[in-house]
């Protein structure tokens, strides 16, 4: 039962509707020596229930660092095969298999490889929204946290391919002025704002600051009173003076950033369709139902071949030792 469930990619097994799934998630935590890392992109439920709470950085650098046996990674694919690799000895669980990553899927390894191939001379520099396989083809791996201080600490002749957001890769060549090559790839989230609607949103909130994360569109960072990471984001919006924002980036980042402001307003940026804030769908296909079942049967789990995660952890181990030399 479990085997098919794990192939299914998620348990989708009836929950008692009496249980109290705070309280029986805390209680099988204790039972496991399990945590529960959650990304800013969660609903409120999971956030709230979860250990840690974070953008890819910190996340990353916790499931390093953490002494329990299971490592509950409410967030998507890519972050809990992250784990995975910083972790090896260690039960990662995902509590849906199909949450995946528009950015992730747009860079296919097989294809980069043959595109590395045309710059033999250049470093790769590869954003952690990316699958394992191809941060195998990296040198080192970047967060938007950081992307900007790794790739000024490098010799101002090296040449890089960044892969593989389009936009933050675009954002960073023009702030440091560095050759850099891009690989054409990009977040269907931060895709779909619509400039259009943020300038009216503007217009009826003169006061409002414009808070945007740098997968976004150059045109959309153009207009931005701050461009930055979700962690970042929330610093910001924190230590402002300012009482009213317009946050462009997953409208899931508001939650804390609400409980850590409660007397100042947050306004979601508008996509360009119908909807009034530009939620993640794969994020979203985790929940507290399925996050209780994830942790109580211990399944689905990530598995991973012992040379990828070898291999993949190379460029992740060279991130965290410049971050620890930035204290990023």
């Amino acid at each position: 039962m479990v085997n098919d469930l794990q192939t299914k990619g998620f348990l989708d097994i009836p929950i008692d509707l009496s249980l109290d799934l705070f309280a029986e998630i805390n209680k099988l935590k204790k039972e496991k020596n399990a945590i529960i890392l959650a990304h800013y992109y969660q609903d409120a439920d999971i956030q709230d229930i979860a250990d840690y709470i974070g953008d890819s950085l910190g996340l990353s650098q916790q499931a390093a660092k953490t002494d329990a046996d299971i490592i509950v990674f409410a967030g998507v694919h890519f972050m809990a095969e992250t784990a995975k690799i910083l972790s090896p000895n260690k039960k990662v669980l995902l509590p849906d298999l199909k949450a995946g990553c528009s950015l992730a899927d747009s860079c296919p390894a097989d294809k980069f490889a043959e595109f590395k191939k045309q710059y033999p001379d250049h470093l790769v520099i590869s954003y952690i929204n990316c699958t394992a396989e191809l941060k195998v083809h990296t040198d080192i791996v970047c967060t938007s946290t950081n992307a900007l201080q790794i790739v000024e600490s490098l010799p101002k002749d090296q040449k890089i391919i960044f892969a593989p957001d389009k936009n933050l890769g675009a954002y960073i060549k023009k702030k440091t002025g560095r050759d850099m090559v891009l690989w054409d790839g990009a977040c269907m989230v931060h895709e779909i704002f619509s400039l259009e609607k943020i300038i009216q949103l503007k217009n009826k909130h003169p006061k409002a600051l414009l808070l945007a994360h740098p997968e976004c569109e150059a045109n959309l960072l153009d207009i931005a009173d701050y461009i930055g990471s979700t962690t970042g984001i929330l610093n910001y919006a924190t230590k402002s003076p300012a009482n009213e924002f317009i946050v462009a980036t997953e409208a899931g980042i508001i939650h804390q950033m609400q409980l850590k402001n409660p007397g100042k307003t947050f306004i979601p940026a508008p996509p360009n369709n119908t909807c009034a804030c530009n939620d993640c769908p794969h994020m979203k296909l985790n929940t507290l139902e399925k996050l209780y079942n994830c942790l109580k049967y211990e399944q689905p789990e990530i598995i991973m071949d012992e040379k990828l995660i070898k291999d993949a952890r190379r460029p992740i181990e060279k991130m965290l030792e410049l971050s620890a030399q930035f204290g990023l």
